[in-house]
């Protein structure tokens, strides 16, 4: 499988530091993933983490980072923004999905 180099996705500065970061530890799985899977409280959650490339996956390079996805889920996250905050209030990656009809108070799950 060929890097496809426009990715549907942007990872921002702050998501692109802390991956970074991650990925220096040490891992079996070097690729990043992003996807979604059926469930939460609004009917669809997202995936994120470090994975295995299997052979239908898409290969993205986003600012350096090696991310793979399903080419089925590019529909859901399509034009999505992944960010990391790391505030007083808050600590993780946070989801912009402007395919999300409505997501959950939690930001981990929406529905399209």
């Amino acid at each position: 499988m060929e890097t496809v180099m426009n990715a549907p996705l942007k990872l921002t500065a702050g998501a692109v530091a802390e991956l970074k970061r991650l990925l220096q530890e040490p891992t079996e799985a070097p690729y990043l993933r992003v996807g979604v899977k059926g469930g939460g409280c609004s009917g669809m959650s997202y995936i994120l983490g470090f994975d295995a490339r299997l052979e239908d996956d898409e290969l993205f390079d986003i600012s350096g980072i090696p991310v793979i996805m399903k080419k089925a889920h590019t529909i859901y996250l399509a034009g999505m923004e992944i960010d990391f905050k790391d505030g007083l209030n808050a600590r993780g990656f946070v989801f912009q999905n402007p395919n999300a009809s409505s997501s959950c108070g939690c930001g981990s799950s929406f529905a399209v």
